[in-house]
């Protein structure tokens, strides 16, 4: 008995540290002779032992007896990987999110990354072009009146190089980090959604980033310095009626042929295409097409079908037809269809040339993977933390019974979910930059903030609606709100649709990349080599066996003792929840490899089960970024609130997907023991409690650390076409005028915060106040009106075809 609980425990302990097979072997041999010296070992034993031992050990012997049958069994359950399907597994690189996945997360590691940080150069961009581009740019005329930027605006844009941001300094870009890209557009899309739509796209998935990736040095040296001077607006046409988010399935064709071209006969494409959606259209010089090539002729090679592939187009080429516009929700940012039909173009219009024929579905993937983790999670963190500030601002401006509609439990609430959102948000986008700027094509993260950061924006514009009632439902000048609420479904719906991000790509990619032996396994079937095969196979399937020992053993230790011994790189108040983030990512690892094996690859038509897996590495990344930020900022005391609220509604949320996971496990009886298993004291984390809640909505009302975080980088200069930035300023006037009021009150009696004009003057006459302190009071009751009040219109301005309201005032006139 001795034997066997040394026996156990020695396992127990090497596999929850992850030792190898070997180290294992060993630690047996010296248990197993204490055991013989004791008298409780048999010969048997040993027999056995030395059997097991080499098999075990000897990889070739090890493949031939016991995982040449387990390879058999694995090809015939696990089905066949298309070409796109293994382009876009393999498209980007595993960062982070992989330590996450893998059941130990290396806490030193994450700390370890730089804290992003902008150049003297960037900086300056900041505080010059991008703030007076914000200056120039009235959202109420943009949106309403011209439904298009200023020729002012996009002349200032493409002088200034906005739309050079990603382009290299050789070619006269600004050759901007991606930190510094997401402060640019962050700061746009605090003033205007459209200007920052206008300025992301070009730098993001487009033309510009694909030529400097794969572009012939001809296409280079043509086009790249033309799109750093503005001569060039580009746009990229992938999604179409009959393709959305399965843009593999775009029926847009291209058929190699020979034909004439400014005069002579040329080896080209006839293409044909119908596209929508498509940013930019309408007033784009240079389009940027996918479509599918085929080769009918064998102009380029044996292959017929070559596969999706991307070419530049110039707009002026006879036969594109471009310019119409669609209209999504009322924010006009250009967009719109383009079509071609049976056009002809040289084969060198293929971006990166002829050779790059077929490649274009890689192509996009791999720019999409960074592509899609800057702009729209940009947008969407500056919507919440907009809805944020601007919330914490109007409750403690706004007064019912005599008090801060922000001192009321129910105002609390949502301001709490605005002020922890948007840190976490901002924090994630920071990390998402720093691993982007570190060279990696974060692919999987790249999906999980594009996810999570649009749709915590649409919910916190929800709450901000709701905070300010019938402020934010009155469309006007003055109103900060509700074009952020009208185009909320717009970030939701593009570059991927949230559903389909979150049910299929988040974790269909992040199973299969992140974990260390997944994707090795996958590949041994598609090996042509017999002998290659199963030893690249063996190696995957044993690591894969002592990968999910190990995680069981973990996942059962944290469960039993809370995870209390859990080590963690800090000792304050923050170290509980990296102790929870190592159970859950042990958690996380256990059930991915139960799922897969029960599933196989049905696992990936079980969409909702892998959603929910896919939301538990959500929430591990959305966490670690959140404590990585705190760390980076010194792990001030003021920040404390937001920190808390973050981390515990993150864990709070990975618990439910976990929950649900089980409670809908396809194997119910293994579900269920999986549960009492993980979680054999119940659920550990709980939602954020009303008393953190109170101090997250106090501090959003407060002037300090946690607003000026929240704010920074924000364009918050108070004038004129700056709703955001005159609440700003009224926020601090009343705030100001708060202790003279106070004064005269004690001398007055009780007044209500109203009419503070009246009131100065009244205790300016009574020698109560100074006339500075009269002038204070004025002030801020200009800016509580401005605040409070929404804008209203004569009905022609409200009517866009004037011609049927003069028809209709006649009628009703006669």
């Amino acid at each position: 008995m001795i034997t066997l609980l040394l026996l156990l425990i020695s396992w127990a302990v090497l596999a929850y540290h992850g030792f190898s097979l070997l180290a294992i072997t060993r630690v047996t041999l010296l248990v197993l002779v204490v055991g013989t010296l004791l008298g409780e070992v048999s010969p048997a034993c040993w027999l056995v032992f030395a059997v097991l031992a080499t098999l075990l050990n000897l990889p070739p012997l090890r493949a031939a007896s016991l995982s040449r049958p387990l390879f058999s069994a694995y090809r015939k359950l696990m089905p066949e990987m298309s070409s796109t399907e293994r382009d876009a597994i393999e498209a980007g690189t595993t960062w982070w999110e992989a330590e996450l996945f893998r059941g130990k997360p290396d806490w030193q590691t994450l700390h370890h990354y730089p804290r992003p940080q902008l150049s003297e150069a960037e900086q300056a961009f900041m505080d010059g072009p991008v703030e007076e581009v914000c200056r120039m740019t009235n959202d109420w005329e943009v949106t309403h009146e011209r439904a298009d930027l200023s020729p002012e605006v996009w002349d200032y844009l493409k002088k200034h190089g906005f739309f050079a941001m990603i382009i290299e300094k050789q070619y006269g870009g600004l050759a901007f980090s991606a930190y510094a890209q997401s402060r640019v557009l962050q700061k746009l899309c605090s003033t205007s959604s459209v200007l920052a739509s206008t300025v992301g796209v070009p730098n993001s998935l487009g033309p510009g980033e694909l030529l400097q990736a794969y572009g012939t040095r001809e296409q280079k040296e043509h086009y790249l310095p033309r799109l750093a001077r503005g001569e060039e607006i580009p746009c990229f046409a992938l999604t179409g009626p009959e393709a959305g988010s399965d843009a593999g399935a775009i029926p847009d064709v291209g058929i190699v042929c020979m034909g004439d071209w400014q005069g002579e006969q040329v080896l080209g494409m006839r293409l044909t295409w119908d596209k929508r959606y498509i940013t930019l259209a309408p007033v784009a010089t240079v389009l940027g097409l996918a479509f599918k090539l085929q080769d009918p002729e064998g102009w380029l090679g044996d292959e017929t079908d070559l596969g999706i592939t991307c070419a530049l187009i110039p707009v002026a080429t006879p036969g594109v037809k471009i310019g119409r516009r669609h209209f999504p929700l009322n924010v006009p940012f250009q967009n719109g269809p383009t079509q071609g039909r049976d056009l002809f173009v040289p084969i060198d219009f293929i971006i990166g040339g002829r050779q790059m024929a077929g490649q274009g579905w890689r192509m996009l993937m791999e720019c999409l993977s960074v592509g899609r983790g800057i702009t729209l999670p940009s947008t969407g963190t500056a919507g919440t933390r907009v809805s944020a500030l601007a919330s914490g601002a109007y409750s403690r401006i706004r007064r019912q019974f005599r008090l801060p509609i922000g001192r009321m439990e129910g105002i609390e609430a949502p301001l709490a979910r605005l002020g922890g959102n948007a840190y976490l948000s901002d924090a994630a986008s920071m990390l998402t930059m720093t691993g982007i700027d570190l060279g990696e094509k974060p692919s999987v993260v790249s999906a999980i903030v594009k996810y999570h950061l649009t749709d915590r924006s649409q919910r916190s514009i929800i709450d901000a609606m709701d905070i300010h009632g019938g402020k934010g439902i009155c469309m006007g000048p003055n109103n900060y709100l509700a074009r952020g609420y009208q185009g909320a479904p717009i970030a939701i719906t593009v570059e991927g649709a949230n559903i389909l991000t979150r049910s299929m790509i988040i974790y269909g990619q992040g199973a299969i990349r992140c974990h260390p032996y997944v994707l090795a396994e996958m590949l041994s079937v598609q090996e042509p080599d017999a002998g290659k095969a199963l030893a690249q196979f063996d190696r995957a399937v044993f690591g894969h066996i002592g990968f999910a020992i190990g995680n069981l053993v973990r996942s059962l230790w944290f469960g039993f003792t809370g995870a209390r011994f859990s080590q963690t790189p800090v000792r304050d108040e923050t170290a509980p929840y990296y102790r929870q983030m190592n159970r859950l990512s042990a958690n996380l690892s256990l059930l991915s490899d139960v799922a897969m094996a029960s599933l196989g690859g049905e696992l990936k038509r079980r969409e909702r089960l892998s959603a929910r897996l896919g939301d538990v590495l959500s929430q591990l990344y959305l966490v670690s970024a959140t404590l990585k930020r705190f760390n980076d900022e010194g792990r001030p005391a003021e920040i404390v609130p937001l920190v808390h609220w973050a981390c515990q509604d993150g864990l709070y949320r990975a618990q439910i997907a976990l929950v649900e996971l089980l409670d809908n496990f396809p194997a119910p009886m293994l579900g269920k023991v999986l549960k009492v298993l993980l979680m054999p004291w119940g659920t550990p984390f709980k939602r954020p409690s009303d008393k953190l809640d109170h101090r997250v909505a106090r501090a959003l009302q407060t002037p300090g650390p946690a607003r000026e975080c929240i704010g920074a980088g924000l364009y918050l200069a108070a004038e004129e076409g700056n709703p955001l930035g005159m609440l700003e300023q009224a926020f601090v006037d009343v705030l100001a005028a708060e202790p003279v009021f106070d004064k005269i009150t004690q001398t007055l009696g009780r007044r209500s915060f109203t009419q503070l004009d009246r009131l100065a003057a009244e205790a300016l006459n009574a020698g109560i106040i100074d006339p500075e302190e009269a002038v204070l009071l004025e002030r801020a009751e200009v800016g509580r009106l401005r605040t409070i009040k929404v804008d209203d219109f004569d009905p022609r301005e409200l009517v866009a075809n004037k011609a049927l309201f003069n028809d209709a005032m006649l009628n009703r006139n006669t």
